[in-house]
């Protein structure tokens, strides 16, 4: 798809992490970006300046851009992603059933080659291939005072 590989190549270079894109029927276009230390109303209005004008000279056909932070519980889409929240509370939704259910909730305690493994609130370790998550988030986790 043109759209992804423009984003793709052009998000990254602005300075930020391009998370996940929605596209609607309607032709709303959603991109979701991160930063380290998070990302700021500004951040979005840049990007959003920027890929607007990028959309037009590429001809995306298109109705409104929204950029948005990921949120605090965002997702988990790429492997490097739970390599990178390693230690961090999250939940996954398996393609198929796993021991009579696709929905584990834990945390991330590794990731060796394409296995992520979660420590599931019960102390048990379950190990999972990456290919096998349907979907996976993080969990909020007020910071402790």
């Amino acid at each position: 798809m043109k759209l992804l590989q423009i984003l793709e190549q052009t998000v990254p270079g602005l300075g930020y992490e391009l998370v996940d894109v929605e596209i609607t029927p309607a032709k709303i276009v959603r991109v979701f970006i991160d930063k380290e230390g998070g990302v700021t109303v500004e951040d979005c209005a840049d990007v959003s300046n920027h890929l607007s004008r990028v959309l037009v000279v590429e001809e995306i056909d298109y109705n409104r851009l929204e950029i948005s932070s990921p949120g605090l519980e965002r997702p988990l889409k790429k492997l490097n992603d739970y390599i990178r929240f390693n230690g961090r509370l999250a939940k996954i939704k398996t393609h198929e059933l796993i021991n009579n259910q696709k929905v584990f909730e834990g945390r991330i305690v590794g990731v060796e080659g394409e296995i992520i493994s979660l420590e599931l609130t019960d102390k048990q370790i379950f190990k999972v291939a990456f290919d096998d998550i349907n979907r996976g988030r993080l969990i909020f986790e007020p910071k402790k005072k």
